[in-house]
């Protein structure tokens, strides 16, 4: 039986049941795939399903997912309703959004329709009033401590590479600049995990949204950014800038960014998703390393074209750019993990 079975978490499932869930046969607990973190997910066989999930307090952010799904449903975001949750043990259950991903259906044909949802869901978040009691701001600290994550655990842990103290400045000196860029923008809810994973479609076709217990308080293009330059998919270069500017013309019209060109919101777009493709090749990486989750290495490679497609565009990125490319490479091409994704257009 899987750790995480315990009779004790069988007992809470039976003992929590809605009504509404009918149980006409034995209790079946399903294995569901996990994701970055520790929970671990599991299907019920009630009518309809439910899902119950076993979120370590010490590891999980509990409080805050039951706090945001509030703040979610009140303004009329979908999210997976929470039918019972037991803090002390980390025990959850959760309404069943099945399993089709945005991801499994997004084409040539499909990016469109699917984007236009994911893009107006992210409105409604955008527009939620800001309680900083629910969501902390995404400030100089937090921004760093991702960062380092690049440092640690994609240079020095998986790469093996010493940074010589030249180099050490000149990251440093590129962490400022996409800290100030980022911290320059106007200020709205982020989900800060907002991709093709972490939506859902749901049985009458509209968007569901998971994973959001990391949101935060911060820059008005990381969600953005973080859809349209999805870790794991990859869209042409035309088409996520037409998306990047219809998306900053419905922003303008809800006041939410002013007086500001295009060029300059291009920019905070390009250096936000720089500042998040640095961090995710660090957490790709820990989750590789330390909780033996490997099939994340094989995305790491559409991460990299993504940060030096973009490192070679601004005069304050470049010299980071010249450093991966000469520096960071050979060792890639080592890696049989490593496919150059650099052809992309």
């Amino acid at each position: 039986m899987n750790s995480d079975l315990s009779q004790d978490f069988i007992d809470w499932i039976l003992a929590y049941l809605p009504s509404d869930n009918k149980l006409s046969e034995p209790l079946c607990v399903c294995p569901l795939k996990g994701d970055a973190g520790f929970r671990r997910y599991y299907r019920l066989n009630t009518q309809p399903s439910l899902i119950a999930v076993n979120s370590p307090p010490s590891k999980e952010k509990n409080e805050a997912y039951v706090d945001i799904s509030l703040v979610f449903k009140a303004a009329g975001i979908r999210r997976p309703s929470i039918r019972a949750v037991d803090f002390t043990r980390g025990f959850l259950l959760l309404e069943d959004f099945g399993d089709k991903l945005v991801q499994s259906v997004l084409t040539e044909k499909t990016v469109e329709y699917r984007y236009q949802q994911a893009e107006s869901t992210l409105l409604l978040i955008q527009q939620l009033p800001v309680n900083p009691q629910v969501f902390k701001a995404y400030d100089t600290e937090l921004l760093t401590e991702e960062l380092d994550l690049f440092q640690q655990w994609f240079v020095t842990e998986l790469l093996g590479i010493r940074i010589d103290p030249a180099t050490q400045v000149m990251i440093e000196t590129l962490y400022s600049d996409l800290i100030c860029s980022a911290l320059e923008q106007p200020k709205v809810v982020v989900h800060r995990d907002y991709h093709s994973r972490n939506l859902m479609i749901l049985n009458n076709d509209s968007i569901g949204v998971i994973d959001f217990q990391d949101a935060v308080y911060g820059p008005i293009t990381y969600d953005l950014a973080s859809l349209l330059k999805d870790c794991y998919l990859r869209w042409p270069v035309k088409l996520v800038q037409e998306r990047a500017l219809k998306y900053k013309q419905k922003l303008e019209k809800l006041g939410l960014v002013e007086g500001v060109s295009d060029q300059e919101f291009f920019r905070w777009f390009d250096l936000m998703g720089l500042q998040r493709h640095i961090k995710v090749m660090g957490i790709f990486s820990r989750l590789a390393l330390r909780d033996n989750k490997i099939d994340y290495l094989k995305d790491l490679s559409l991460v990299i074209a993504y940060s030096l497609e973009t490192a070679n565009i601004y005069p304050e990125t470049r010299e980071f750019g010249y450093w991966f490319k000469h520096e960071i490479t050979p060792y890639l091409l080592k890696q049989n993990w490593y496919k150059d994704r650099s052809e992309l257009q």
